[in-house]
């Protein structure tokens, strides 16, 4: 038995892959004091990279009608924070490249109190200067970071610039080719953190892997003292603990409890307070253990089957890169309605939002770093890189318990170099936390004949559970049917989340069985689908490709696709395609047979 309980998570002692001025990354930042400054900002589209050697960072104005600056923000086009640039001007609509953005705020320094600015997250390389002195930079589109600013902030108004580049790269995580919409910008909010001088750096409070009747946990305190007091409270468990802190400020514990179990029908969260000298931080955390037992998933020791559905952060109706409560709720409840107690977030970190709003809403949570297709395996700093953006995710979502399993690649190409940087990458994730499961998505089943296929992939050594990613009656010979007659065989007697299958299909595009792209073809593929991966004996979940249709440049099919990629159930419109209510009656009918931890939706 793989056990895989909530426990202690020993993530404080690793950086962020970036510049270390944005060290330490601040958790849990809503429940601090903050100032917005999401809204309209300045831009300045630069496709020959011209902004550094002109020195846009310095904001700078002309002093006489003889001087010679060649750029005003101040004049320049708007853009919306958070968002994207590719759905807010048409023009920008296939921009990729950098992007200048400058903004004004006001501050009022205050004493014993330090500043903090903090990016949810900004596609793909960014560059930070505030009153033109350089903060710092970060790679990777779609994890957070910050700034320590307390500095180089001004009293009165001071001038922002963040360069930001969403060119793709060889050496990137993604690298070059994916299969959805580069969307560049600040595509998630920005804000300035108060906190006290001695403040909660960040904080782990999980079962313990030893004692279910336990709670275990640590918090980092930066700028504390050895022997430093530190709270944990739980007012309806009537929990009040206290521990001190070590020369590194990190405190941890353990005291007995005895909490409701967060699960699928339950979500139960408690408010949880841990204050440490004059800082105080609220949180709300479930408790449940999550583990494999053969080819089972056991949720708080029950087995579960897991009815998912994968989706991208793609907004619903507007388009662009979905960034709201509102979008995330719609995309979650469409899920729910779907019969889902499970999501597939594909194909990197979504936003923060949307794991609290799982943690909610009862849905377990595949959570995944876009280490994606054809990659620069051979590169020291592509992996490192990799691991940075794992870092950062785990960092951001690790008392969450909707999280259940973290992924760690999709479709990758099997190579020896491959199968040593995600060996690498596996290790690394369970160094950072070894209370969840570890998985991956692999295409790279083998057809021996028209009747068995076989999923030998050799990174599945090291995974909890195995991912495939199987397109039986889409892509290749096989027909729809064809999946009648296909046996599946596994080399690791481990669970298996079929974790992509699926079929094209316009909304409203309708015709018999065999017309590709019709909604009759799509549903007639689930209905052969579902019946081809009932037959898999080690079967322990399935997300299907996908739940709402989604921009790609890959899909240029005219009057069909359209730069969407079309495998939706729903359409980019909201609107439900034959093969959801398909799905949707295989979920029923697979809730209702389930045990208490699988309700029925």
């Amino acid at each position: 038995m793989k056990s895989a309980f909530l426990g202690l998570l020993l993530i404080f002692s690793l950086r962020l892959f970036a510049d270390d001025h944005q060290n330490p990354l601040i958790s849990n930042v809503d429940a601090r004091t903050t100032i917005n400054l999401d809204g309209v900002w300045n831009t300045i589209v630069d496709p020959y990279e011209t902004g550094l050697s002109s020195r846009f960072f310095e904001n700078t104005k002309p002093k006489s009608k003889s001087d010679l600056v060649e750029y005003d923000f101040d004049h320049s086009p708007k853009l919306r924070v958070p968002g994207d640039w590719n759905s807010q001007r048409e023009s920008l609509l296939f921009y990729e490249g950098p992007m200048w953005y400058q903004r004004y705020f006001s501050y009022q320094k205050r004493e014993h109190t330090r500043m903090f600015l903090y990016f949810g997250a900004a596609n793909y390389l960014a560059r930070v200067w505030l009153n033109g002195k350089k903060l710092g930079e970060h790679v990777g589109g779609y994890t957070p970071f910050n700034f320590e600013v307390i500095d180089q902030v001004a009293e009165g108004e001071n001038s922002l610039v963040v360069e930001v580049d969403n060119t793709r790269r060889d050496a990137g995580v993604p690298s070059i080719h994916t299969d959805w919409w580069n969307y560049g910008g600040l595509t998630r909010s920005v804000q300035l953190i108060e906190v006290p001088e001695t403040f909660i750096e960040d904080y782990s409070l999980q079962l313990s892997r030893t004692d279910p009747n336990e709670l275990a946990g640590s918090v980092q305190v930066n700028g504390a003292k050895a022997g430093s007091t530190v709270w944990i409270h739980i007012p309806t468990l009537g929990v009040k603990q206290s521990a001190t802190t070590d020369a590194s400020g990190r405190a941890t514990f353990h005291f007995p409890a005895k909490p409701e179990l967060w699960s699928s029908d339950k979500p139960k969260l408690y408010r949880v307070i841990v204050s440490a000298d004059n800082d105080t931080v609220t949180d709300e955390i479930g408790f449940r253990t999550i583990e494999t037992h053969g080819t089972q998933i056991l949720l708080n020791g029950k087995p579960i089957f897991l009815r998912g559905i994968c989706l991208h952060e793609e907004a619903p109706f507007r388009g662009g890169r979905a960034f709201s409560e509102e979008d995330d709720r719609t995309l979650l409840t469409w899920a729910k309605d779907l019969g889902a107690n499970f999501v597939r977030l594909a194909h990197y970190p979504h936003n923060e939002a949307m794991i609290r709003l799982a943690d909610q809403m009862g849905l377990l949570v595949w959570d995944e770093v876009p280490v994606y297709w054809e990659m620069d395996f051979k590169n020291p700093a592509t992996l490192e890189n990799a691991k940075a953006q794992l870092r950062d995710v785990i960092a951001r979502d690790h008392n969450r318990a909707a999280v259940a399993l973290w992924s760690l690649s999709n479709e990758t190409p099997i190579s020896p170099e491959r199968n040593a940087f995600l060996k690498s990458l596996t290790e690394y994730a369970r160094q950072l936390d070894d209370t969840r499961l570890i998985t991956s998505a692999s295409d790279k089943a083998e057809h021996s004949d028209d009747e068995h296929a076989a999923l030998h992939d050799p990174l599945g050594e090291y995974l909890d559970v195995i991912g495939l990613n199987e397109y039986v009656g889409w892509y290749g010979k096989y027909r729809p049917e064809d999946a009648d007659k296909m046996q599946w065989e596994f080399a690791y007697a481990k669970p298996v989340i079929v974790s992509e299958f699926g079929a094209g299909a316009a909304y409203g595009l309708h015709g018999d069985t065999d017309t590709r792209f019709t909604e009759e073809y799509q549903a007639n593929l689930y209905r052969h689908q579902i019946a081809m991966l009932q037959r898999i004996p080690s079967l322990a979940g399935m997300t299907p490709w996908i739940l709402m249709d989604f921009r790609s440049p890959r899909r240029t099919l005219v009057g069909i696709q359209d730069y969407y990629n079309r495998k939706g159930v729903i359409s980019d419109r909201g609107q439900r395609k034959q093969a959801f209510y398909v799905l949707q009656k295989f979920y029923r009918e697979k809730a209702a047979k389930g045990t208490a931890s699988d309700p029925a939706p």
